[in-house]
């Protein structure tokens, strides 16, 4: 990761972080020890779910997901149109067909009316689809409530991509967290070091369902099994599917620790920043993201929408000029050449080829300075008077 003067997103380290981490080097056991059980259960806590399986990395943890559930090739798996790569890549792996679900031009979310159209569609078709994974984008929660309750109506596995949105709150209830997978088999987590918690690299699992935590933990360890019935110690294991080494060291579980414990005052220096985007952006020609849902998000991005790409591309080479880091979130799936034999055209996608065309992410966490932020500002102001 390229660090520019002021980049888009950085981690926040302190000496206690170091302390954590410097600690189980000193004294600890490195991996398969106390440090990722305990991150385990105290994140589980936090989010109010029962179980919570450590990995390492949000990619890992969403391709756990998707085997322990069982997706196989001849199923499906639909998700967002606009999201990253990690989203429908779980499922090529398990061999599974992916399709995509249009979404919100104004939020970047997958769109529940497309959800609800498609879905009658397959079924008429015989092809509904095993697992859905819909994408809390930028921070901003999906309608899990909704979603929840076509799962129920249409019978496939839900598999929340909330690599975005640790903190975030169901739209319904703002004490219930994403998280808790109420409405859903499984919540996955990234813990790479723009997310507001790091790990370094990183990622968890979420579920309710403790036969589902046991699969997810035996796959993310080769799924080693130790089958003697004696208590007395024992070498012997079955191991019955290929597994994967997928497990978080000790080391990275410590300053994840450390980290959950001061997220709170993360999460609201980010909503801080927000709102200062807010106010100093309005009047331009810039659309803001919806503030509707500021008190549910975890604002993990600040997504503006350019009114052109002449004017996005100005904005973004402005930036690069100052050297302040902007990224666009993200090209849509069936732009990708990885997917360019599935026969989609951007026409079938409206909601997402209208946010596409302007999306620009500004600058944002917890370190940032107002400072900074003001110099941010002050690009876009300057650039845009010129952009015609």
């Amino acid at each position: 990761m390229t660090q520019t003067r002021i980049p888009y997103g950085w981690h926040q380290i302190t000496e206690d972080d170091i302390a954590a981490v410097v600690s189980v080097l000193r004294h600890g056991q490195l991996t398969q020890g106390e440090q990722a059980a305990g991150f385990e259960r105290e994140l589980a806590a936090y989010c109010g779910a029962a179980h919570g399986i450590a990995c390492n990395s949000g990619s890992s943890a969403l391709l756990l997901a998707c085997q322990a559930l069982g997706l196989k090739p001849g199923d499906s798996l639909w998700t967002s149109a606009l999201t990253f790569v990690a989203s429908a890549s779980c499922g090529l792996h398990c061999g599974a067909r992916i399709e995509l679900v249009d979404i919100e031009p104004d939020t970047g979310l997958l769109s529940i009316s497309a959800l609800q159209d498609k879905l009658w569609q397959a079924r008429r078709a015989g092809r509904l689809p095993r697992v859905l994974v819909p994408v809390h984008y930028a921070g901003r929660p999906c309608d899990m409530e909704a979603i929840g309750a076509l799962a129920a109506e249409f019978g496939f596995a839900v598999i929340e991509d909330a690599a975005h949105a640790l903190g975030a709150t169901e739209l319904q209830d703002a004490n219930s967290r994403i998280g808790n997978a109420r409405h859903s088999d499984a919540v996955v987590f990234s813990f790479h070091p723009v997310k507001l918690l790091t790990t370094g690299e990183g990622g968890m699992v979420m579920t309710n369902d403790p036969l589902l935590a046991e699969r997810l933990a035996r796959l993310r360890s080769h799924d080693i099994q130790r089958t003697h019935a004696s208590e007395e110690p024992d070498w012997r294991y079955e191991i019955q599917n290929p597994g994967y080494n997928f497990r978080l060291s000790d080391i990275q579980a410590a300053l994840g620790r450390s980290q959950l414990g001061r997220i709170d005052t993360l999460l609201e220096r980010r909503r801080a920043l927000a709102c200062r985007y807010h106010g100093r952006l309005t009047g331009t020609r810039l659309k803001l993201p919806p503030t509707d849902a500021d008190e549910h998000s975890a604002w993990h991005l600040y997504c503006v929408q350019c009114a052109s790409s002449a004017e996005r591309r100005a904005l973004y080479d402005a930036f690069q000029r100052a050297s302040i880091g902007v990224q666009v979130h993200y090209q849509p799936l069936y732009r990708l050449e990885l997917f360019a034999n599935r026969g989609w055209q951007p026409k079938q996608f409206p909601g997402a080829e209208a946010f596409y065309a302007g999306a620009l992410s500004l600058p944002l966490f917890p370190d940032l300075s107002e400072a900074a932020q003001d110099e941010v500002i002050s690009v876009i102001e300057r650039t845009m008077t010129r952009v015609v």
